[in-house]
Order: C-alpha cells, then sequence, then structure tokens
C-alpha cells in the first residue's frame, strides 16, 4: 500500500505545482459557443454555463483546494497542540482550567462550530479557512493533553524544572519533540477531513466565492445538471474523494511504519510536577551562618483517594560545604519526598508547611516564585535515579548541558558549548559525546552527563537521589569517587539518597536514616559498624551481606512490614517491628535526642552502646 499512496500523494503534489500553469488559461477562457455541453473528446468532462472546460478547472483547482485545506488543518493543529501541550508546564490549577476549557470546546460539534463560525467571519476562503482551524483546535488539544499528561511525569521535565527552565522552554524543548510523532500521524489524517470540511462550506456558499473556485464550488455548480449530465457533477466530487483518501492512506501508511519499528525501550519514572500549595508556618527559625541548606520541621502531606498520607514529618537536616550527608531508609520511607519537598519538585496537590527552609543563607519561603525558581535553579542540581528517563531523548547532550547556562546567565552559543566540553572533561567524558543522544550512551555514561549537567551553573548543593541504584558494582565506585572529587573540587555540599547502608557508610561523613516519614537515628558514617542506637539502625546494618556470611544461613532482614500511612498508630512508628519496645513504645513517639555532640537518635530504649554487630 506504500506504494500505492506514494504515487495518489506524488500526482496530487504535482497537480498541484502545475496545474494552474498548464491548464489555468483554458480553465478560465469562456467559450459561448460551448454552453454546457456534455463530455466529449474536446472537452471531456464537459463544460461550465460560460463554455469553460471543466476537466481543466478540476484540475487547476487542485492547488486552491488543497493550500486551503492544508492551511485550515495546520492552524487548527498549532493552536490546539499548544493549547494541550501547555497543560504539562503550567501550576496545577491553571492546568484543571485549561482542561476544562478543552472540555468545554469538545461539547460541540466541530462542523456546526465552523459552518457558525464562516458566517460570522463572513462568506470567503478566508473566513473558511479561520472557520475550520478554530473548530480543529479542541480535536488536537485533547490529543497534546493526552500525549503530554505522559512527558509531565518524566525525570528530565523534572529535571529542567530544577534548572529553572521557563515555561515556554519547557514546552518547546522538553514536552513538543516528544509528542510530535502521535501529532503529526493525526495532523496528516486530519488534512484528508479538512478538505472534506473545506469543500462542503464552498458547495454551501460559505466557502471561496466566484471568480475564484475549488472542488466545492464547482460541485456545487454541477448538481444543477446530476440528472441530465452527471459527470460535470460528479467530477469534483472525485477529485475530493481522491485527496481525502490519499491524505488518509498517508496517515495509515506513517502509523503503520511507527508501529513497526516499535516504541523506544524506556524506564517508568516517578511522576514529578512543581511544588503544590506550600503552607509556610509563622515565622521561621535563626539563620545559621555557613549553611548551605537549612531545614527545620518539614511536613509533607498529599490528598490520596483514600484519604491524606502524611510520608513526611518533622524532618529537619543541615548540611555545611564540602559534606556528604547520606540519607538511608527503606522504600517509602520518605527520603526521595524530602529532597523533592527541598527542590520544589512535589507531586500536584502535595501540601508543604516547614519552619525553616535556607538555601545558601536565603529563605526560600521568602521569596517569590519566579525568585524562588532562579535561586533553585542556580544553587542546587538534582541527579535523579534514572539517568536513562532524566535526560529528555529527543535532545542531543550539548543542547542538554548547554541551555541552563544560556538561560540563566545569557551566555552565548559558543561559549555555552566552551562549557560542556569543560563540564564533560570534569566527569571524565570526551567533549565529543556532546554531538550525541542520551540511547547512544552507557549507563555510566548518562549518570555522568546528569552530573556534569548539574555542575554548569556551579551549584552550592548536590541532591544524589539513588544515583547508582541501575548501575554494576564497579560503575558505582566510580559514579561515588566522582562525586567526591567533585565535592573536594567546588566545595558543593551533597546530600545522598540510598538504601545501600554499606554504600552510604563508604562514601558519606554522616548518616540520616529515616523510618516513616521521620528521622529516626543521626549519626557520623563511621560509626555505622557497631555505633548504631536505634533498633532500626541496627537492623539495617545486620542485613548488609558480607563475604563471612554464614552461606547456610538466610540472610538477616527487618522483620515485619512497614507502617500504614493511612492510619498511623500512636508511638513509636517501629514499635510493632522492634524487638525492644515495650508499653511507652505504643503510646508515645520518642523525639530525637543527642546523645553525644555527634550522635542523635529518637528511641525510648536505644540499643546499649557496648553492643557489638552479630556475627554472621
Amino acid at each position: 500500500m506504500a506504494w500505492v499512496t506514494a504515487a495518489m500523494l506524488t500526482s496530487l503534489v504535482v497537480l498541484a505545482l502545475v496545474g494552474p500553469l498548464v491548464w489555468g488559461a483554458s480553465a478560465d477562457r469562456p467559450d459561448p459557443s460551448a454552453v454546457l455541453q456534455g463530455p466529449s473528446a474536446a472537452h471531456p468532462f464537459g463544460t461550465d454555463n460560460l463554455g469553460r472546460d471543466l476537466l481543466a478547472r478540476v484540475l487547476t483547482a487542485t492547488r486552491s483546494s488543497l493550500f486551503l485545506a492544508l492551511a485550515a488543518v495546520l492552524l487548527g493543529a498549532t493552536g490546539g497542540v499548544l493549547l494541550g501541550a501547555s497543560t504539562a508546564v503550567v501550576g496545577l490549577r491553571a492546568r484543571r482550567l485549561l482542561a476544562g476549557l478543552i472540555n468545554l470546546l469538545l461539547a460541540f460539534p466541530a462542523l456546526l462550530v465552523a459552518m457558525f463560525l464562516a458566517v460570522v467571519f463572513g462568506a470567503g476562503a478566508g473566513g473558511a479557512v479561520l472557520a475550520l482551524a478554530v473548530a480543529g483546535v479542541p480535536g488536537f488539544a485533547r490529543l497534546a493533553q493526552t500525549l503530554a499528561a505522559g512527558v509531565a511525569g518524566t525525570d528530565h521535565l523534572a529535571a529542567g524544572r530544577v534548572l529553572g527552565l521557563r515555561r515556554h522552554r519547557l514546552l518547546w524543548r522538553h514536552v513538543l519533540p516528544n509528542i510530535a510523532e502521535p501529532l503529526l500521524l493525526s495532523t496528516t489524517t486530519a488534512a484528508g477531513t479538512a478538505l472534506v470540511a473545506l469543500s462542503g462550506l464552498s458547495f454551501l456558499g460559505l466557502g471561496v466565492q466566484p471568480p475564484g473556485y475549488d472542488w466545492g464550488q464547482l460541485l456545487n455548480q454541477g448538481l444543477t445538471r446530476i440528472y441530465a449530465e452527471p459527470l460535470p457533477a460528479l467530477a469534483p466530487g472525485l477529485a475530493i474523494v481522491y485527496a481525502a483518501l490519499t491524505f488518509q492512506l498517508l496517515g495509515e501508511v506513517l502509523a503503520g511504519s511507527v508501529a513497526r519499528r516499535g516504541p523506544a525501550p524506556r524506564t517508568p519514572a516517578p511522576t514529578l510536577a512543581p511544588w503544590g500549595s506550600p503552607r509556610p508556618k509563622a515565622g521561621g527559625g535563626p539563620a545559621e551562618d555557613g549553611l548551605v541548606l537549612q531545614v527545620e520541621d518539614l511536613h509533607v502531606e498529599l490528598p490520596t483517594p483514600n484519604g491524606t498520607i502524611r510520608p513526611v514529618r518533622g524532618v529537619s537536616l543541615a548540611l555545611r560545604p564540602g559534606e556528604i550527608v547520606g540519607l538511608v531508609g527503606e522504600s517509602g520511607s520518605g527520603k526521595s519526598l524530602t529532597a523533592f519537598a527541598i527542590a520544589d519538585l512535589l507531586p500536584p496537590g502535595a501540601r508543604v508547611s516547614r519552619r525553616t527552609l535556607r538555601l545558601l543563607g536565603v529563605d526560600l519561603t521568602a521569596l517569590t516564585p519566579k525568585e524562588r525558581d532562579h535561586h533553585l535553579a542556580t544553587g542546587l542540581a538534582v541527579i535523579f535515579q534514572n539517568p536513562a528517563s532524566a535526560l529528555n531523548p529527543s535532545l542531543r547532550v550539548a543542547t542538554q548541558l548547554t541551555e541552563t547556562v544560556r538561560a540563566h546567565r545569557g551566555a552565548s552559543r559558543a561559549q555555552a558549548a566552551s562549557e560542556a566540553s569543560d563540564a564533560l572533561r570534569r566527569v571524565a567524558l570526551p567533549p565529543a559525546l556532546l554531538r550525541s543522544r542520551p540511547h547512544q550512551l552507557s549507563g555510566g555514561q548518562r549518570q555522568r552527563v546528569m552530573i556534569a549537567s548539574g555542575l554548569m551553573l556551579r551549584p552550592g548543593l548536590i541532591i544524589a537521589d539513588e544515583p547508582t541504584t541501575a548501575l554494576d558494582v564497579t560503575v558505582q565506585r566510580q559514579i561515588t569517587r566522582l562525586l567526591s572529587d567533585i565535592r573536594r573540587d567546588t566545595s558543593a555540599a551533597i546530600l545522598f539518597i540510598s538504601h545501600d547502608v554499606a554504600l552510604v557508610g563508604e562514601f558519606c561523613e554522616r548518616v540520616l536514616v529515616m523510618y516513616a516519614g521521620t528521622i529516626v537515628e543521626a549519626l557520623p558514617a563511621d560509626r555505622l559498624p557497631a555505633g548504631t542506637r536505634h533498633p532500626y539502625t541496627r537492623a539495617l546494618v545486620e542485613s548488609v551481606p558480607d563475604l563471612t556470611a554464614d552461606r547456610d544461613r538466610p540472610l538477616p532482614t527487618v522483620p515485619g512490614t512497614p507502617p500504614d500511612l493511612l492510619s498511623p498508630a500512636p508511638g513509636c512508628p517501629f514499635a510493632p517491628r522492634c524487638p525492644r519496645r515495650q508499653d511507652r513504645c505504643a503510646e508515645e513517639a520518642p523525639p530525637l535526642e543527642d546523645i553525644d555532640a555527634a550522635h542523635r537518635v529518637a528511641c525510648w530504649h536505644p540499643v546499649p552502646a557496648a553492643a557489638e554487630v552479630v556475627t554472621r
């Protein structure tokens, strides 16, 4: 079918280009001696009421019919795609308003809207094209909205928000390129529908007006002779069917080629979006000099169909320049949500409260949204867990590295490219990779590119959200060594999120242990092997296998399951799983208290200091 479609499309293009040049003169030349003649050797389709050759007019009308139909569908597609795709980059309230507007517009039949607007705009080619374009906007908007919803949850769009890219840049660089293919297929198919609709408006006298003509007007003029001479009336109709069928077949062929090629492999990514409805508490804690990050009493609430959950409750942490702090805990303990609350990347509808949130000494709660976005983009970088989804698959590495410095510092293209090359060298990658796309890189290379992207603006804080989880052991060591070198060279503070206790103990200086949304222990990393005091932390450490473990015994695990966040029980959240629990543990939640100057624990009955790790 592909070659048949190609032949039909080629014939339409040739007729549109050469038709007016070859047959234009005879199509417009009246002949009083040949008025309303039937088909003959001289006039295969007959003549009209002025003696003009109908075959020449049908062939000449190819250009105007196709041009007007394509203009209508392109205008409608442009407006609809921009309206629908914008839902991926706007705030929650604007997204709901746009969705409501699209649903309202879809309630009206497109053809009736086109006829009404054609009357409003005035009969003529311009009014008909504009009417069809406006009537086509809702359909394209709904398609673009649906496609953009899949892009809105990707890490690379979240990374663009972290970098402080404006909404129009997010739309053009990160959303539209990833939904362009199905939109082009839909536009191709819609061109045939627009051609039929435009011909219908001209047939009704609302489209092209004399002395101009298109297939719809020719069909109207020949309709009065349908019983006496069918061919003059059917010829323009056959041309409409031929062209519409060509566009439909073209859409089917393109869709078939895409289906045979198959979708690109993709790893699901967490759904991320901008901060939803921040609610700072009255007043803030005192600022401490020399801190890169200062967070006090951070709470996050997430609405769900079954009720509101509180995955982060009362978290406080602080990082100094050049310090590497590990944040560990089981999946669902609130580690990533804590980081996303700091980076302004919480899901839509999330509610945040905090007493203090300062980055590089600046109170983020006192800034306007624009100022906060700029400060976060230039002072903070996020390295996501899955670099394959965090990098935009449709853009080259060079584009993804240079857009931040061009957006925030106004750097020229050449200067930005030079800085991108330097950033790649800093992470031990050759500048030649700037011309590559993410799918051409290995997992370790993609993670290094993510780190290089974060370094482009020289941030004071780097949040590494499990950056080594998807990598093999050798590459994990390379990435952690690279982060250590960056910390040493730039004095950036690093918040390293992981569930690998052994890696955190080796890589970090301090460790924060989270359970059920709270920090239950904070201690120096060198105390992890034998100096942990909270039963949960001790259980995590003991569950790490080593070469001395007895292979005949099962690996130790933390017994029980995490608490239900929808209906949390009073008291210590770890009490149901704790071997040291007592009555008070089920009644009152323990505060995080100092054991010494460097060690804090939230437990009523901590493990004795002299306890040693159980030998396996």
